[in-house]
């Protein structure tokens, strides 16, 4: 769900923040929202396989419906946030478990790209020959299922930077795994963009809260040039040191360097990019904010992550560049998307206490009548479909306002 992978962007952003920067406040935040995230992960994905073994129809349903499906990718992009941490706070700074515990997590990471590799080809092959889509009620929620490579590959990042010092071959595959992964994601991604703005500009934006999916853009473009970074970076040390550099190509002395340079300027045309949909949107929120209040619904949670990527991006190029502007801009971006992560969190808090107070707890098999009673619809935009009661809340929540 969009809980999960928004609250690992946080824990992330503690660990990027260029101010007290690996200091032990910092780590103990980034811990904090990291057994939090760890918490949401399992609750959640417990929660999916017990509706999906107890009522296996629900899982072809599932895969038919055209936007519940796309939230299934959430998972994979969820363990990428924890696996971060784990290699960033676990490994590097505390060495739990020696290279044993690296090797552990990735294997996991592994595990996760198996994951998002079916997600994405799966997903879209479904999109394509399963479901009917049409581009006047099209959202950017068509980015999820491609999202998921981008998101892992940037965790190959993280991870074959860390088995540079246990194996330089084992770094080299893992690092070249993520180049192709971002590649194909990216490339998707941008194609799915392209007809985003087409449906924008031909049909107008998205009513009601689905307005909000317009920061979704900011996910793929922000994501990918973290990840490209993290591969120029790791390029640039790894290749010196490979024993057999026989190619006319990477064994030419300054191939390193200037695969890195290539990295840099694309992460940074990608950084421009996530920059125009955050205007963009904000001027969408604006124009709707100005015909209608935007009610509050659980579907607020995918605000987080691609907001969370957008600053991490602004905040490494920061570093790339040693530029105040951009560590600046960044700092106050990611003190922006705390307090968003926390307005939503205590919001969320507050709907689920009125949702159980109004004895609104269904089990699945009375939804079909209940709803069908009370004229309430199914919201299109929740995560994954994982809960009946958070689909009813909701749906409530929307009649409310």
């Amino acid at each position: 769900m969009d809980i999960f992978v928004g609250t690992g962007s946080v824990s992330n952003l503690f660990l990027a923040f260029p101010y007290a920067h690996g200091s032990e406040s910092m780590l103990v935040f980034s811990l904090i929202f990291f057994f939090l995230n760890l918490f949401f992960f399992v609750f959640f994905l417990s929660l999916s396989l017990a509706k999906y073994f107890i009522y296996p129809a629900k899982w072809h349903s599932l895969w038919k419906n055209p936007v519940t499906s796309l939230y299934v990718g959430c998972f994979p992009m969820g363990a990428t946030t924890l696996i971060n941490v784990a290699v960033q706070v676990g490994h590097e700074r505390y060495r739990i478990g020696g290279e044993g515990f690296l090797r552990f997590i990735w294997a996991m990471w592994w595990l996760d790209v198996i994951v998002s590799f079916l997600c994405c080809w799966i997903g879209v092959h479904t999109m394509i020959n399963k479901q009917t889509h049409s581009l006047d009620v099209m959202t950017a929620m068509w980015l999820l299922p491609v999202v998921t490579l981008i998101v892992a590959s940037s965790s190959g990042g993280v991870v074959g930077n860390s088995l540079q010092e246990y194996s330089v071959q084992d770094s080299l595959r893992t690092t070249t795994v993520s180049t192709f992964m971002v590649a194909v994601g990216l490339s998707l991604a941008l194609m799915i963009l392209v007809i985003y703005l087409q449906r924008l500009i031909t049909f107008g934006l998205p009513k009601g809260p689905t307005v909000l999916s317009v920061f979704l853009p900011l996910g793929p473009t922000g994501q990918a040039g973290y990840s490209i970074l993290l591969i120029g970076e790791n390029f640039r040390s790894l290749l010196p040191n490979l024993s057999d550099r026989n190619s006319s190509i990477l064994g030419v002395e300054t191939t390193p360097a200037t695969i890195q340079v290539i990295c840099v300027c694309v992460a940074f045309v990608l950084w421009s990019l996530a920059t125009m949909w955050t205007l963009f949107a904000l001027m969408a929120v604006y124009t709707r904010l100005q015909e209608t209040k935007i009610a509050f619904r659980m579907s607020f949670w995918g605000l987080v992550f691609p907001n969370g990527v957008y600053a991490n991006l602004t905040i490494q190029l920061g570093n790339t560049f040693d530029s105040p502007a951009f560590r600046i801009w960044g700092s106050i971006y990611a003190a922006g998307v705390l307090l968003l992560w926390l307005s939503i969190f205590l919001r969320s808090l507050a709907e689920l206490k009125s949702f159980f107070k109004s004895d609104q707890v269904l089990l699945p098999q009375m939804l079909d009548s209940r709803t069908s009673s009370s004229h309430l619809s199914l919201p299109t935009t929740d995560s994954c479909g994982i809960v009946n009661q958070i689909q009813t809340l909701d749906n409530l929540t929307s009649k409310q306002h």
